[in-house]
């Protein structure tokens, strides 16, 4: 039997009952199959606990089929697929902007004493919800106010927020947003920089700047090899600089920068990290010169010997 879950088609040794027919939802736990809706109707359950798993039978003509190819959108069923979306994200803003201007307007007066009753019974909120939606709607209006690309889509990820001032919100927002590889940021993700910035003043970056040089320290897992090593900055953000070595791209903390003050290695740095990257970037090289390239990138200054090793590598690949 091809039962059809959420995410694919699962065979079970188990053959149906003579009763289920494609189409039906039928309900699995253990060894038991139950039919809980025909097929021009969906179950409407309202114990999720209560299921393990909810499938739906589909009909495979061959073993390997898989699963049937799903319909393409027109371009107006997109249009408004994005419309619905931006208001199932927007709905969370939505409510607490509107539960505001109730309790402000004490809209609920006619039939409750507290603003708090209102909400328990007219949609059962807890005592704590309702307030934490409007102040949610209100760290949106603070995104907003600095036009903010990428903004929330649940209250909870606003939620460690709501402590902080205005300018803290919208800086600790964008370093979640580059934290999250430019996407909407995980709840995890923005109460891990608010609780880092409750232990301590984040240190900024205001002061550093695209091409600043810098050598690397503090740095662990992965990344502490380049402890030591020379960096040219490439981008900077609010809490965190993106960093290019000699063999690879990171994002690294103020704390983790010592900044170059002296201005022939501010000069000479980039172009040495230009002349090492076109040789990496031109193919396969023997194990010598990576080892070259890879003690230049330890080095704020060359030698002479040093430069006429990396002359003599660029020689060597085509690179006069």
């Amino acid at each position: 039997m091809h039962i059809m879950t959420t995410d694919k088609i699962k065979t079970f040794d188990i053959p149906p009952p003579p009763a289920f027919q494609p189409g039906q939802w039928v309900l699995y736990q253990g060894q038991q199959y139950k039919v809980i809706a025909g097929t021009d109707a969906h179950a409407q359950l309202e114990g999720i606990e209560q299921a393990i798993a909810i499938w739906q039978l589909e009909p495979v003509a061959k073993e390997n089929e898989g699963l049937i190819a799903i319909d393409e959108l027109t371009s107006e069923e997109l249009a408004e697929r994005h419309r619905l979306e931006l208001k199932v994200e927007r709905a969370f803003y939505e409510a607490g902007k509107a539960l505001a201007e109730l309790r402000s307007r004490r809209l609920y007066r006619s039939s409750h004493k507290t603003f708090e009753a209102y909400c328990h019974e007219r949609f059962g909120f807890q005592r704590r919800h309702p307030y934490q939606l409007i102040e949610a709607a209100a760290v949106v209006d603070n995104l907003c106010a600095i036009s903010a690309q990428i903004l929330p889509t649940s209250e909870y990820q606003v939620r460690s927020l709501t402590a902080l001032e205005p300018e803290e919100q919208c800086q600790v927002w964008q370093e979640a947003i580059n934290q999250a590889g430019g996407k909407v940021p995980a709840s995890r993700i923005v109460k891990g920089i608010v609780e880092r910035l409750k232990e301590k003043p984040l240190q900024t970056t205001a002061s550093y700047n695209v091409g600043d040089a810098f050598t690397l320290t503090g740095l662990s897992g992965p990344e502490r090899k380049y402890n030591g090593c020379w960096a040219i900055a490439l981008s900077v953000h609010n809490f965190t600089v993106e960093v290019d070595v000699h063999d690879a791209v990171l994002i690294v903390k103020p704390d983790n920068l010592n900044q170059i003050d002296l201005p022939d290695a501010q000069r000479q740095l980039p172009v040495t990290l230009n002349r090492i990257k076109r040789l990496r970037d031109c193919g396969l090289l023997d194990r010598g010169a990576y080892n070259v390239l890879e003690d230049l990138g330890r080095h704020i200054y060359l030698t002479e010997v040093e430069e006429i090793l990396l002359a003599a590598l660029e020689k060597y690949y085509g690179f006069e």
